[in-house]
Formats: C-alpha cells, structure tokens, sequence
C-alpha cells in the first residue's frame, strides 16, 4: 500500500463555498407528488434553481425515482438543512 493509501493523514479534499453545480440527488417514490415535494425543498433551500439542469430517472419497474439537481452549495449549514428536509418525509428513500 503506498502512503495515500494507508491512512497517511491527509483529509478529503474540502468544498469551497459557492460552489457551483453541486449535485444532489433523490430517490423516492415515483409519482408527480415526490417530485412536485422535492422541487420545492430544493427551490427553498437553492434560491435560483436552474429547472433546466434537473435530471428524473425511473427505476427499471417504474416504482422509484431518482430526481438530480445540479445547484450552488453556500455551505454546510445549507446542505445539513436541505439533507433534513427531505430525508424527514415517507416519500424520500435516500439522499445523496
């Protein structure tokens, strides 16, 4: 094992704030009232959410969904809050 491999000590690179094109993304239940959910937790939490960069792909049996934003991260603080939103309904199966 090299040294960036064993544990060396070295941290995962840090995000600087803005950062632009951030990805997040969700998975839920698929159906208009997910997205319709999601769209709004984001556009709350990401003033300025470009729609267009928004991406929805369903699962192979069509009974998920997984919805990617591409939005500006101003900090910590702004994704915890936006990870807890969603991750709180019944709807939302995960968020990466």
């Amino acid at each position: 094992m090299s040294d960036s491999q064993a544990g060396s000590g070295q941290e995962p690179p840090k995000i600087e704030f803005p950062c632009e094109d951030y990805p997040i993304k969700v998975m839920g239940d698929s159906g208009s009232e997910f997205h319709q959910f999601v769209v709004q937790v984001m556009e709350r939490h990401a003033p300025g959410l470009d729609t267009a960069k928004i991406t929805v792909k369903d699962s192979r049996n069509g009974r998920f969904q997984s919805i990617t934003f591409m939005i500006t991260a101003t900090g910590e603080d702004q994704l915890q809050a936006l990870h807890q939103e969603l991750i709180a309904s019944p709807m939302t199966k995960m968020v990466l």
